[in-house]
């Protein structure tokens, strides 16, 4: 057996067992890919794969802990990789951080510029998605660390760790009933007041959606959700054009970049949230890694960060 055998046992399993895009993101051929794994199959002794026909439908239950074995060693073929950059070219290499919009739009901006500073010779990339598909892309090691409020935390492999606490806060315009409401008035605001007029606010797969929703149903509320967006500055629009109210989260709304909006926190409807950092179980970091992650909020010391991702074990 050999490591491209487990490539193409572990690509495949990735494309959802479709052999031809196996094949294109191995850059290879499909029959080389079906070949390598049946002989693969025979030197085991076991079937990896159910097939239906030339087709294969998923794993077999001795699949199933070879998939396993097969991802613990691949691992650690890419943490040896890792091992030898970080001697080789200490300063060097990439960095992919999977985030939403909101993480990308109103956090990074504050750590990005400092980092490059440090590290001129580290390409960064930021990956868009929803909180699921950046759970994805690291537990397929296609991003460093992912960084969102949903999701993480709950995905087994990843390795999470607390970045940020956050409030929901309502924007208006400022000729809205709403933004006349005093000081006081304001603090005093109730779900009720807030579905006498239609809202604007995040899809349900983002920045505390589920926690609207359920705010509103504890007390048999409906509001009239008129629009769903995946940003905050697509609420934002929206609301300036006098389509509803927005909610969104509180780090999206600046008073002085937003001075065409009125902004209300109501952290005390909608509970407070937290931002996650998630990184892969059992890999191997970086040293610029962990600087950024500590410049990203000074609790995410090297020390936390290894015992998550390393059970404990010395970075």
């Amino acid at each position: 057996m050999n490591l491209q055998q487990f490539r193409f046992v572990r690509e495949t399993i990735r494309r959802d067992f479709n052999l031809t895009e196996a094949a294109r993101m191995l850059y290879t051929s499909q029959p080389g890919v079906s070949k390598a794994i049946i002989e693969f199959e025979d030197e085991l002794g076991v079937k990896i794969f159910e097939r239906h026909g030339k087709r294969i439908k998923g794993l077999t239950k001795p699949g199933q802990a070879v998939s396993q074995v097969i991802d613990r060693i691949m691992r650690e073929v890419d943490n040896l990789k890792k091992v030898s950059d970080e001697f080789a070219r200490r300063d060097e290499g990439g960095l992919v951080i999977a985030c939403t919009h909101t993480q990308a739009r109103y956090l990074l901006p504050g750590v990005i510029p400092g980092f490059r500073k440090q590290f001129p010779k580290v390409r960064v990339s930021l990956a868009e998605g929803s909180p699921t598909q950046l759970a994805e892309m690291v537990l397929h090691e296609q991003a460093d660390l992912a960084i969102a409020t949903e999701s993480l935390a709950l995905t087994p492999g990843l390795a999470t760790l607390p970045c940020y606490t956050w409030e929901h806060t309502v924007v208006v315009r400022p000729d809205h009933p709403l933004a006349e409401l005093t000081s006081s008035a304001a603090k005093k605001l109730t779900l009720a007041q807030l579905a006498e007029y239609p809202i604007v606010t995040y899809d349900r797969a983002f920045s505390g959606r589920t926690a609207i929703d359920e705010a509103f149903s504890a007390q048999s509320i409906h509001p009239d959700i008129v629009l769903e967006a995946i940003d905050a500055d697509v609420i934002k629009t929206y609301v300036d054009v006098g389509l509803g109210i927005g909610i969104i989260a509180g780090v999206a709304y600046d008073p002085r970049r937003d001075q065409g909006l009125i902004g209300l926190p109501v952290g005390r409807l909608f509970g407070t949230h937290t931002t996650r950092v998630g990184i892969k179980e059992g890999v191997f970091l970086r040293d610029y890694v962990y600087t950024f992650l500590e410049m990203l909020t000074p609790t995410l010391t090297r020390k936390a960060v290894a015992e998550a991702v390393q059970g404990a074990k010395d970075a």
